[in-house]
């Protein structure tokens, strides 16, 4: 009985298996299965719906009961499976296989699809192909789960949808919800109205996922850069791929030689750009990262060059050694291939000790530079005035505020020009490059307007050149990166974290048996693993530096015991932090590190008893972080995204921001001992590495930067993902990298653009990464903020007049409060004499009246006694510095970093101090004082002169004295250890 339908139900099977959820016709299985059956069904189903419905097909081929089949169409029917349903009436299933191909492209899709939408909102419009216990267990598990898993569960319910027009009432329902990105995945071959409308629409929601900014830096690649600049036409020119194969302007590699052009055509929109400047007027000009503002810059210089003739001089300016090299290179090459009669010299770093600025000027007609060695060449009388150039260009010219070198700068040209005597002639023509003008801090159009004029005034720029004309041209060339946010779930219960808050309680309560340290700081509400936590053992330290008791033993006692104490609640908080974004196995190394490097030092009885407490947790530690707790959410979303994304693209090229080094090294292991991650790897981009409360590392060498941009960069996949901190954030140029992960890293307006900016290639994507609500909401509204400043800019150029005149208000104001700070008489020094102590032990140091300022920035001590107060090392990176070579690390016996030992022409040991170490003493008195920079001292020191040394040093017998004092430094540390081990 019934074998024909048996027989057909197995036949179509697959209509079936991949629709019906069988929970749903449970009254059906509860009346006609067993209860065992259908208790297997049910649990099936909790693993895989397909899998459960299969098995409840087979049961229900096996039933004879009469009626059963009947019953079944009736069960199908009252649960609205009417498509199904209909099928099985008439054995037509042809409207069902209608719907196939969407339910393949949902399915294909659904990773990146889940990510794009909004559930609740997108449940208003789809109740005609959603059953309603569909539509209420979609939001149940959104208010439980969160949207992500209520959106993979609406896709589910899409996909197993028998309603004829489910694809296209899913389309109307994007649509209205302004779902742009979403709707496109479902036409990949078309290109919405709505996306057109999303481009101009100003007052777009926060409930946009897409950022529509232009991007693509198609000339400022390393190796495809001009040599004529842009030979290719975009119809010649097809767009840049993810793989970076053309990412160069028409530049193509043969045999390891560069393909030439022809000589440069400028794109019409870079000429746009670059016309106000022609016109010899200073320029801000501020277009989209990626654009080729290089490429201005280069045909400005020509342009320059060809008007002034022998009375050119050009300096361009780049904020950042990484990026001065990079655009030394492209000057370099392209004025070889152009006119190799244009003489063209570079300085950056310490490359002005070693070459005079004035020879440099004098001998070429380009200088690229990195402001700071402008603005050393001015205060030492090399270059006497800014009147000496013709063209100063300032890359990300957004930095000239405060005391960035571009303001020190352009203050002199602006004291220059509003002077009597100059009355502004003969100063060179200003050009200022950048991506956004959005400096500052602005709640509305007229703050930002404000802001801008300031900037522009800084600059003494009256035009803001923009793209208008040409943004078809531009289009053509660039594409428009998707971004999307990522809000990830908190770890619920963590016993490392809880472990590291008792230890750090028994610190505090310990260094309050030593010092009421509360009342050393105002800070209150200061959670642990957070940055106030932070800020508080500053503050405590910096008073702990300057803490006077009538005991000078006893003084020293309790602030070294306080400084020990405070350092590793710092380590711990860091740990905390680091716990927080990354694995516990990386915080527990970071302190497993700090510890091991206290002992490795020698440390005295409060060191031994704060490094117990670690030890005695540290088998606890230990298996937590090899898998005792569940591991971070934010890491398995990391870790999703970028397996969805290589799975879809295996030559992505991705660029991850972190905010710490530490993070940037955790994240390298991590990815490391991923199984399905390590094929990435990973490389890490970092500065340079000065004082940092971080102790992974100390920074990277620019050689090390260059070997990892240039295995990031080459097309034999040695690194498919670079980890970096704020250093690539701005003008390095990535042109392959078609994703950027920003990992809990928000920033400011300028600061979104400039990262954004880095996602070169066609499809590129940006997205964030946080379990904080209020950092996603800050990265939202700094995306408003940005349309902001785009309505400001083009109503400061629609209104000149009012411009100008806010600009001149700036200027004078500015050159008013100058004027007041110079008629302030400096505050004399003081004569006296003074003690330095050592600013964690307070151990005397040196006098003052034994310092000697050599070249008004190094503090020399001519008191060869100082070394049996100190220990030396040999310092890691020997360098001549501004005269001096570094050759040794000084260190109190305590441990803390002095200075260096280093060498002045024949001279050498001469121990030179940093003033942030120590506490100045008045000997008469006894107060006192802390400094931070030596320039903020108010005693007085002598100048360095040779007949110091005459009379009273020898650097030969003074190589042998320190010679003693090291050993005996060295035989001092060897008996400390021994009396460690043996206790």
């Amino acid at each position: 009985m019934y074998e024909l339908e048996k027989s057909n139900l197995q036949r179509c099977s697959e209509y079936v298996v991949h629709i019906l959820r069988p929970s749903y016709v449970k009254g059906f299985m509860t009346t006609y299965l067993r209860p065992e059956v259908a208790e297997r069904i049910l649990s099936e189903e909790s693993k895989s719906v397909t899998a459960a419905a299969q098995v409840f097909l087979d049961q229900v081929c096996l039933l004879d009961e009469l009626g059963w089949y009947q019953a079944l169409l009736d069960a199908l029917e009252a649960e609205d499976y009417k498509g199904l349903c209909e099928a099985l009436k008439g054995w037509d299933f042809q409207t069902l296989e209608s719907t196939k191909l969407h339910r393949v492209l949902l399915d294909r899709i659904e990773p990146r699809f889940t990510k794009m939408i909004k559930p609740r909102d997108l449940l208003l419009h789809l109740g005609d192909c959603l059953r309603k216990r569909e539509c209420e267990e979609i939001q149940a598990i959104e208010n439980l789960k969160g949207p992500i898993a209520a959106a993979e569960r609406l896709t589910d319910c899409l996909k197993r949808s028998d309603k004829q027009n489910w694809f296209k009432l899913l389309k109307s329902a994007l649509y209205s919800c302004e779902l742009t990105d979403a709707l496109q995945l479902l036409e990949p071959d078309t290109e919405s109205s709505m996306s057109k409308m999303e481009v101009g629409d100003e007052d777009e929601g926060d409930t946009v996922m897409t950022v529509s900014f232009q991007y693509t830096e198609q000339s400022d690649d390393d190796d495809g850069m001009l040599m004529s600049g842009n030979p290719l036409t975009p119809s010649e020119t097809p767009p840049t791929s993810a793989t970076g194969a053309n990412s160069g302007v028409g530049e193509v590699q043969k045999g390891g030689e560069k393909s030439r052009g022809g000589e440069k055509k400028m794109r019409e929109y870079q000429r746009e750009l670059a016309e106000p400047v022609f016109q010899g007027k200073n320029t801000v000009i501020c277009a989209p990262t990626g654009c080729g503002k290089t490429v201005v810059a280069l045909a400005i210089c020509e342009q320059h060059l060809k008007v002034k003739g022998k009375g050119a001089k050009v300096v361009f300016m780049a904020t950042k050694v990484d990026v001065f090299n990079q655009q030394y290179k492209l000057f370099q090459e392209h004025f070889q291939e152009k006119d190799p009669d244009i003489r063209i010299d570079g300085l950056c770093g310490n490359q002005g000790d070693q070459l005079s600025m004035k020879v440099v000027m004098e001998n070429n007609d380009i200088i690229v530079l990195t402001p700071q060695i402008l603005v050393n060449a001015m205060a030492q009388g090399e270059v006497p005035s800014l009147s000496c150039f013709s063209l100063l260009i300032l890359d990300e010219c957004h930095n000239t505020t405060g005391k960035h070198p571009y303001n020190i700068i352009m203050t002199s040209y602006l004291d220059a020009k509003l002077s009597t005597e100059q009355n502004g002639q003969h100063l060179p023509q200003i050009v200022g490059l950048t991506a956004s003008v959005g400096i500052g801090s602005f709640k509305n159009q007229s703050e930002a307007e404000n802001n801008i004029c300031q900037l522009c005034a800084s600059l003494d720029s009256r035009i803001i050149s923009t793209i208008h004309t040409n943004t078809d041209e531009l289009q053509s060339y660039v594409h428009t990166p998707d971004k999307e946010f990522f809000l990830v779930q908190k770890r619920h219960t963590d016993p490392f974290i809880r472990i590291i808050h008792d230890i750090m309680a028994k610190i505090e309560g310990l260094a309050k048996t030593v010092y009421n340290i509360e009342s050393l700081s105002s800070i209150e509400n200061r959670d642990y693993g957070s940055q106030k936590y932070e800020q508080w053992i500053v503050d405590v330290q910096k008073k702990c530096r300057v803490l006077q008791l009538k005991d000078q033993e006893e003084e020293s006692r309790v602030c070294r015991a306080l400084y020990n104490y405070t350092e590793h609640l710092r380590k711990y908080n860091d740990a905390l932090i680091i716990n927080e974004d990354a694995r516990t196995k990386d915080a527990l190394e970071y302190l497993s590190s700090f510890i091991q490097q206290v002992k490795n030092a020698g440390h005295d009885a409060t060191e031994r008893q704060l490094t117990a407490y670690f030890d005695g947790q540290q088998g606890v530690l230990r298996g937590l972080s090899s898998g005792g707790q569940k591991e971070n959410p934010k890491l398995d979303m990391l870790q999703y995204i970028l397996e969805e994304q290589y799975r879809q693209n295996d030559e992505t090229k991705s660029v991850l921001f972190v905010r710490t080094r530490a993070l940037a090294d955790a994240l390298k292991s991590w990815m490391e001992e991923s199984d399905s991650l390590k094929f990435l790897k990973p490389g890490v981009l970092i500065g340079r590495g000065r004082k940092s409360s971080q102790l992974t590392g100390s920074g990277m060498t620019l050689n090390s930067k260059k070997g990892v941009l240039d295995s990031f960069k080459s097309f034999d996949n040695q690194s498919k993902i670079l980890i970096a901190t704020s250093v690539a954030d701005e003008g390095i140029d990535i042109p392959q990298c078609n994703l950027v992960l920003m990992y809990e890293y928000v920033g400011n307006v300028v600061k979104m653009v400039q990262v954004r900016g880095r996602g070169r290639a066609q499809g590129s994507k940006c997205i964030l990464v946080s379990d904080k609500k209020d950092r996603i909401d800050k990265e939202k509204h700094n995306m408003e903020k940005e349309k902001i400043v785009e309505r400001a800019i083009r109503n400061l150029q629609d209104t000149p007049t009012e411009m100008l005149r806010k600009m001149e208000v700036f200027q004078r104001g500015d050159k008013v409060c100058r004027d007041m700070v110079k008629m302030v008489p400096e505050r004399p020094r003081t004569e006296g004499s003074y003690q330095l102590l050592c600013s964690k032990c307070k151990k005397h140091s040196c006098y003052t009246d034994d310092i000697r300022v050599l070249q008004d920035s190094h503090h020399i001590v001519l008191d060869p006694t100082l070394f049996s107060r100190a220990r030396t090392e040999p310092h890691p990176k020997p360098k001549g510095f501004m005269g001096l070579v570094k050759t040794r690390k000084l260190f109190c016996h305590c441990g803390l970093d002095w200075g260096i030992v280093a060498s002045y022409l024949t001279i050498q040991n001469l121990p030179v101090l940093k003033i942030e170490s120590f506490v100045v003493k008045n000997c008469v008195t006894e107060q006192q004082r802390y400094y931070r920079k030596w320039r903020d001292v108010t005693f007085s020191m002598k100048t360095f002169e040779l007949t110091d040394i005459a009379d009273s040093w020898n650097p030969y017998i003074l190589s042998n004295q320190c010679l003693c004092m090291w050993a005996w430094s060295l035989i001092e540390h060897i008996l400390h250890m021994k009396t460690i081990l043996s206790f």
